[in-house]
């Protein structure tokens, strides 16, 4: 489904430079940190953000400690305030930018355990947050013949087969009627559920299911803005690392956060001829899916 992903240690067409400028957001650890890392070791100018200043700071002296020299600017991606700071600081320092990775998420655990506000912040931050990021910086993509790239940081968890509802599933797969708005009513009957204590009844997803409402939502999003600018010189995809140790998952997981960031990496790099969009790649081993 797709074409082939090349290995994540070749990167036999190198088409970025020093000048090819790549955010990351929430990396002042986990994942994102790894991919900043991962980035910058190939070339690239990396913008590191972290909505805690301090750890950001101590993010990037770390870097700057293994001969790396990376960006950093705060960034609350629940504050529009704040990514419209961001979006005004990347025009006049670099008068745009080529790649944004969306990586910064929260989640608590199980609903059963939390709060309609628990649930309202994972939504707000995890798909509003790469939304509205998404929206302040489309202006700024340097849209040149290597294409300029999104890559959503997304889960297995928020595919279509975690939701049990039919009707729900339905309006999803319908490309001609999703839309944003579509999108963001979906996202308001969940939390709708959530408040009157119905959402277990409703076909939600059962594992982590603010997250994976969350995600769910990010998935689809990718897809609609992924249709809207084909052919336009803008690639959006998803990325599911698995299951990494991080603070996250408790420290718990098959691979650590160095080995997802390689083929973080590999995806977001991926030559101008090879590149997809619109595509969900998951695992150690990418494999694409048609549908996200």
């Amino acid at each position: 489904m797709g074409s082939q992903v090349p290995e994540a240690s070749s990167f036999q067409t190198r088409w970025w430079s020093t000048d090819t400028v790549a955010v990351v957001t929430g990396a002042n650890k986990g994942i994102g940190l790894a991919m900043v890392r991962r980035l910058a070791e190939l070339g690239l100018t990396v913008v590191l953000t972290s909505r805690d200043v301090s750890k950001g700071i101590r993010a990037i002296e770390s870097l700057k400690s293994q001969g790396l020299q990376v960006q950093f600017r705060q960034l609350d991606v629940a504050n529009p305030t704040s990514i419209h700071a961001l979006a005004r600081w990347l025009r006049e320092t670099f008068g745009g930018l080529d790649i944004l990775v969306n990586n910064a998420a929260i989640s608590f655990n199980n609903i059963d355990e939390n709060s309609v506000e628990h649930a309202e912040t994972v939504i707000q931050t995890n798909f509003y947050g790469p939304k509205l990021l998404t929206e302040a910086l489309l202006p700024l993509f340097r849209r040149s013949t290597t294409v300029s790239r999104i890559l959503n940081i997304s889960s297995r968890l928020g595919l279509l087969n975690k939701l049990n509802n039919p009707a729900l599933k339905k309006i999803f797969l319908d490309d001609e009627r999703l839309s944003e708005d579509v999108i963001e009513s979906i996202v308001n009957l969940f939390l709708d559920h959530v408040k009157h204590g119905t959402w277990k009844d409703e076909g939600w997803p059962k594992l982590w299911t603010d997250y994976s409402v969350s995600k769910l939502a990010l998935n689809a999003y990718s897809r609609v803005l992924a249709k809207k600018f084909k052919g336009y010189g803008l690639s959006v995809n998803c990325f599911c690392p698995g299951f990494t140790k991080t603070a996250m998952t408790r420290g718990q997981g098959n691979h650590t956060a160095e080995q997802a960031a390689e083929i973080g990496a590999c995806v977001v790099l991926m030559s101008p001829d090879q590149l997809p969009t619109g595509k969900f790649f998951t695992g150690s081993k990418p494999s694409l899916y048609s549908k996200l």
